[in-house]
């Protein structure tokens, strides 16, 4: 028989498109048969779920212990979606978490759901929720990248990647963007992010996109439609501005044809990433950046990864004038680009 697997990753698109070496892996099966993947992820998390390869299915739930603004625990809710993964009869689960994140109260729900067979890293004593239980620093080591952690659960219940598979962040074929773009080469700016602990001032982004046309590069500025007013400030006169005009299908294929994607860490940062294009990431140390940098691709890591902020998770800057990312020049994302696009 088929095995139905269970991935679970239930916070960001960034989250979700990490974990789709370890889907990789879950698809190929056990026993040299393929599997059938569903995915459970979080509201922000579909759109990219939805692009993974060799994904089945998508269920989403908001969890109340992972999203970053949880609405009250609702037994009701809670019951719905243990009837609902009950139905599916899933054989086995791997509980995909970052660091800071137990998976122990999703454990529970599978083991209330029948899954019999759970996988997950866990500082915290599992009991009886996990079958294959991952201690950081003791089984493994925990300060890696996220792609990598998420295939040590796959591989601690029995999954490994296939044979051919880099094991580098990949989605299904993205739309073609020529109608937006135009046909000659560009950079993709991308300025926004979710935390503004994240974000390259808007005067500076602005800066460094008239200094990059300056330096014979053609600009499109990138933005989900909440940010049109953004993504206009940030093109000016001398990019392109695709404010609200990149669903995530879209975005995708602009960011396969740009020939570097100016990001903070973010999930464009991802979604670069799994389409194969060089990132100059703009990246702020609240989190680690050999954690969470855009993984398997050319990179040039942005930012003072020494800064006060370093670690703290913050959503906020907590300093001010937001040094760690506002030390960083136009000049500096020039030369950036440059030295992915120009030097061999």
């Amino acid at each position: 028989m088929t095995e139905r697997i269970l991935v679970v990753r239930l916070d960001s698109d960034g989250d979700v498109l990490a974990s789709g070496p370890a889907v990789r892996a879950a698809a190929a099966g056990r026993d040299g048969s393929p599997a059938e993947v569903t995915i459970l992820c979080g509201p922000s998390g579909r759109q990219a779920a939805e692009m993974l390869p060799d994904v089945r299915r998508v269920i989403e739930w908001s969890c109340p212990w992972i999203v970053a603004s949880p609405r009250e625990v609702s037994s009701a809710d809670i019951h719905a979606l243990v009837e609902r993964l009950a139905g599916a009869r899933f054989d086995v689960a791997l509980v995909l978490t970052s660091f800071h994140q137990s998976p122990l109260p999703t454990a529970l729900l599978l083991r209330l759901a029948g899954i019999p067979e759970i996988a997950a890293i866990s500082a915290d004593y599992p009991g009886s929720l996990l079958d294959h239980r991952l201690r950081p620093g003791e089984d493994m080591d925990d300060d890696q990248p996220e792609p990598l952690r998420a295939l040590l659960v796959a591989a601690r219940a029995g999954f490994a990647l296939p044979p051919g598979d880099d094991g580098t962040l990949r989605v299904t074929t993205p739309e073609d963007p020529m109608h937006i773009t135009g046909e000659e080469s560009y950079v993709v700016m991308h300025p926004g992010a979710s935390a503004p602990a994240r974000t390259w001032s808007p005067h500076r982004c602005a800066s460094a996109v008239t200094a990059l046309r300056q330096d014979g590069h053609r600009v499109v500025v990138t933005g989900s439609p909440s940010e049109r007013e953004l993504t206009s400030y940030v093109a000016g006169t001398d990019g392109v501005d695709l404010g609200g005009r990149t669903p995530f299908p879209v975005l995708a294929g602009v960011l396969a044809h740009a020939d570097a994607v100016v990001v903070g860490n973010t999930g464009p940062a991802h979604l670069a990433a799994s389409v194969g294009t060089p990132v100059v990431s703009l990246f702020a140390p609240v989190v680690p950046a050999r954690r969470w940098a855009p993984f398997g691709v050319p990179v040039r890591l942005l930012g003072n990864q020494e800064a006060a902020c370093a670690g703290s998770r913050a959503t906020r800057c907590p300093i001010v004038g937001h040094p760690c990312l506002n030390s960083v020049t136009a000049r500096d994302v020039v030369a950036a680009v440059n030295s992915l696009v120009r030097e061999p």
